[in-house]
């Protein structure tokens, strides 16, 4: 039994597979965020104890020997941690928000755009640079007493094994690792004012170092691995690794990857590149706030159900009777494939005679644009996976197909736990059949004469995307 363990925002899963790559079971815990003025922290306690329990759940669950394990979780924040691994303060979530008139004062002086130059990371308000120099302006005293900035699942894997503290090169990739050298670019320290603090930074394994199980949750001496963070993990899991091949995560948040050799710090800043285990092997990417979030909210507000998506969806034309939404519902506006942190959603061509249906397919419709307009920023040009709660409507996949105008090749399940422990097999020379542990649900075809259809609407969306980008300004 190989067990992968996916720490998330909301949720904390575990989930065990078999040698072949079948789902045997998933345990999950809900864990909790504090959010107050658009701060948005994180207990460290509640989460480790929550991935204790999931496991402990599990491996009780699913009898039998643990021959691996490998762990992943959500990016960016900050985890400040003391010399034995235990939190000196609340974690810093990647929503957290307090330091967007920093990162606005970066954009007007080209601090920003500097960034992204060196290392191919567009900041934004919750990544470790904004909130490590927040701290370091605001709460000195914290920094003071941590001896390492960790990313949530360095946290994790630290309090699992005992392992020294460190990271691997996927978290470390935003905002201060020079993806050519694959170490951290001391200069872009200096520029956002940490080099006093440099010491904080977790030290970068290529990969990091595997360590065995203390027997908490795990049992003793299980060999687990720690890396790469749910976006690769994911892009993993479903099998994309060959240049130009995406995955678009449909979750809270859309995140459309891209695997790439090149290195293109030219354009528009936003995005990153996420260095991978393979040097000069990358995943361009570009984690947009809109999402399912998106339509959440216009479920909510009309009163609609989830399990009435499908048939709204099926009983509205393309079009949706020309009602047209712009989906970016962020409170901090948009991060990929632009950064626009002042933009707002938009709801235009409604009259009384506008249904619900129209509004649900209006609202598909922008996030697909959206997604659309995320991967030809990143250089789509092979085959596209998708894999997210998104992709449990089946009618959505359909329109997305058509939108997108490409095959989907859809995962299902804890795509970033089996991400995770294909990872980890790697690391410690275990062979898998890989075109096993990817192999997608089922694939999704676009229609012609719609996807022509909605080939024009893009082209309207970006349009509309312009005027609204120069009023938010």
């Amino acid at each position: 039994m190989y067990i992968g363990i996916d720490v998330g925002t909301s949720a904390v899963k575990a989930a065990a597979f078999d040698h072949a790559g079948r789902e045997l079971a998933v345990e999950a815990s809900p864990v909790g965020l504090a959010l107050h003025e658009g701060r948005v922290e994180q207990d460290m306690y509640e989460v480790y104890s929550a991935v204790v329990g999931v496991l402990g759940r599990l491996t009780v669950r699913v009898p039998g020997p643990v021959d691996l394990a490998g762990l992943t979780g959500q990016g960016d924040g900050v985890w400040l941690v003391d010399e034995q691994g235990l939190p000196v303060r609340s974690a810093l979530s990647w929503m957290d928000g307090r330091a967007h008139e920093l990162l606005d004062r970066w954009f007007a002086d080209g601090t920003f755009e500097t960034v992204f130059r060196r290392t191919g990371s567009a900041m934004f308000p919750g990544c470790p640079g904004p909130l490590l120099a927040w701290l370091d302006r605001h709460e000195p005293k914290s920094l003071d007493a941590a001896a390492t900035a960790l990313y949530c699942k360095d946290m994790v894997f630290r309090r699992l094994t005992g392992a020294p503290a460190g990271t691997d090169v996927s978290d470390a990739s935003m905002p201060f690792l020079d993806p050519r050298t694959r170490t951290y670019d001391d200069g872009v320290v200096e520029l956002l004012g940490l080099g006093h603090r440099r010491g904080l930074l977790a030290p970068v394994g290529d990969p990091i170092t595997t360590a065995e199980a203390r027997g908490e949750g795990l049992p003793a001496g299980t060999r687990l691995a720690n890396g790469p963070y749910d976006l690769p993990a994911c892009a993993l899991g479903a099998g994309v690794t060959s240049p130009g091949d995406g995955l678009l995560i449909v979750g809270t948040c859309l995140a459309a990857l891209v695997a790439t050799t090149d290195l293109d710090l030219t354009g528009e800043p936003a995005g990153l590149y996420i260095s991978t285990d393979r040097p000069g092997h990358r995943l361009r990417a570009m984690p947009a706030m809109v999402g399912t979030a998106a339509l959440d909210w216009v479920l909510s507000t009309t009163g609609v159900r989830h399990e009435e998506v499908d048939a709204l969806l099926a009983e509205t034309p393309p079009g949706a009777h020309g009602v047209r939404v712009l989906p970016y519902f962020a409170p901090s506006g948009e991060r990929a494939p632009f950064v626009e942190p002042r933009l707002r959603a938009e709801l235009t061509g409604v009259s009384l005679e506008s249904t619900k249906g129209d509004l649900i397919r209006a609202t598909c419709e922008g996030i697909g644009y959206a997604a659309r307009h995320c991967l030809t920023a990143a250089g789509l040009t092979g085959t596209l996976a998708v894999c997210g709660g998104g992709t449990r409507s089946s009618a959505w996949m359909r329109l997305l197909a058509d939108v997108l105008g490409r095959p989907l090749r859809v995962v299902e399940g804890e795509v970033g736990a089996r991400g995770a422990v294909m990872a980890a097999a790697e690391r410690h020379g275990i062979p898998l059949d890989t075109a096993a542990w990817t192999r997608p649900t089922r694939i999704v075809e676009p229609d012609a004469d719609r996807a022509a259809y909605y080939s024009v609407g893009f082209e309207d969306h970006l349009g509309r995307l312009t005027a609204a980008r120069d009023r938010s300004r």
